[in-house]
């Protein structure tokens, strides 16, 4: 009689992976929260509210990719509102939109040095072919994916600029 047993369980392999940005923002409030930063802990809120307010609109669960852009979105608000509180004179106001602007900032990658940023706005000008101005779009497209939330692309565009007028 050749009758085998069988357990019923498979093996699975083990993958190891980095924490997804979600998780260590969730992570972050859970300690925040215990801690009892108040600051970082309604920063953090203002940001899973926009996280999730954006999953909710698209009917997406975001990506780490997307999760930056939101926080680049964020980032963007906070610098322009310091600039609107400083020249009203506002600089209890100012100084609260400074610290969360370093809580949103934390976030991030690691920022690209200048001359990482040049050597790939040459390499794209090449890849792209673009010779003048008008094909700029080009350029942009090629670096917006590999430059996202590690670069300021206001400052990318103005070195572009400068690289095809000349």
């Amino acid at each position: 009689m050749n009758s085998r047993i069988s357990t019923g369980f498979k093996l699975q392999s083990v993958v190891f992976h980095t924490m997804s940005l979600k998780q260590k923002i969730t992570d972050d409030m859970k300690t925040a929260m215990r801690t009892g930063n108040t600051k970082q802990r309604d920063t953090i809120r203002l940001l899973q509210a926009a996280i999730k307010q954006r999953e909710v609109d698209e009917r997406i669960t975001l990506d780490d990719t997307a999760i930056i852009a939101v926080i680049e979105k964020m980032l963007k608000q906070r610098k322009d509102s310091i600039a609107q509180y400083e020249a009203a004179k506002r600089q209890d106001l100012a100084d609260a939109e400074k610290a969360e602007t370093v809580i949103l900032s934390a976030y991030m990658p690691q920022a690209l040095a200048d001359a990482e940023i040049e050597v790939l706005i040459a390499e794209a000008i090449t890849e792209s072919g673009a010779k003048n101005m008008q094909e700029m779009g080009k350029v942009m497209a090629i670096l917006k994916p590999k430059l996202a939330g590690r670069a300021d692309m206001a400052k990318v565009s103005s070195l572009i600029k400068v690289k095809l007028s000349a």
